[in-house]
């Protein structure tokens, strides 16, 4: 299997879970090669791979992919994890940085995950089975005023999701997203240990955010057998902190 942006964070945690449900996986990074090596060498099985790729790069896609088919011989399960979230209000963002947060966020957000599926889609129907799981956001349903582009993408992902949902059926092929909303992260700590982080708690009934291993759980169960009817769902993993009608 393979899972994008898995050195840190939400990634980390889906690697980590499926590492001890037994499954083999490649851990993708972009910039970070030495905290894959760490995360790799410290699961228990040596089995595992550290692969580097710019997600917005389409030939370095392709490439990733063809390098883990031809050491792990298949992929059964994509998850593509992977985002950038950057503030730009409208209100106070230059023109020209408006633009290039929004090429950006969508080159990787969407692009990259578009991308991905294809090349390893093309695996999977050979094989007829596999699973594609991508990680959304809350902020795809409920709006991201001061980064648009990141709901936007998140949202465009969803729709991407279902269509190739529908269209990969035939093949065995079972695609769904999971939309979280906070979750508790080295990217987010900062945020939630400020002034801010009471109010953000307070959004959820249970007033906490989710845990990486809750969303990771999440996946391990959206990829694992009997799951196969879920194809094409959105599932929320945001403590009914944003319910959808």
């Amino acid at each position: 299997m393979l899972v994008t942006g898995a050195s840190r964070g939400i990634g980390k945690a889906i690697a980590s879970a499926f590492a001890s449900a037994n499954a083999r996986v490649a851990i993708h990074y972009h910039q970070q090669r030495q905290l894959a090596e760490s995360f790799r060498d410290s699961l228990a099985s040596n089995r595992h791979i550290v692969v580097g790729a710019d997600l917005t790069n389409a030939v370095a896609i392709a490439e990733m992919v063809d390098y883990i088919i031809a050491e792990f011989g298949q992929i059964d399960i994509l998850v593509n994890n992977a985002g950038i979230y950057v503030e730009h209000p409208l209100s106070s963002t230059s023109y020209a940085d408006w633009q290039a947060i929004w090429q950006c966020s969508l080159n990787t957000n969407l692009l990259g995950a578009v991308n991905l599926a294809y090349c390893v889609a093309q695996y999977m129907i050979q094989r007829q089975s596999g699973r594609i799981i991508n990680i959304t956001s809350r902020g795809a349903f409920r709006g991201e005023p001061t980064a648009t582009a990141y709901g936007a993408s998140k949202a465009a992902l969803n729709s991407f999701s279902q269509s190739l949902a529908q269209h990969l059926a035939p093949h065995n092929i079972c695609v769904t997203a999971v939309a979280p909303g906070y979750v508790e992260t080295d990217m987010t700590s900062e945020l939630l240990a400020s002034a801010a982080g009471d109010t953000i708690r307070q959004q959820s009934p249970l007033n906490r955010v989710a845990k990486p291993e809750e969303i990771a759980q999440t996946v391990l169960f959206l990829a694992s057998p009997g799951s196969e009817f879920l194809t094409g769902s959105i599932v929320d993993v945001n403590g009914a902190s944003y319910l959808r009608s």
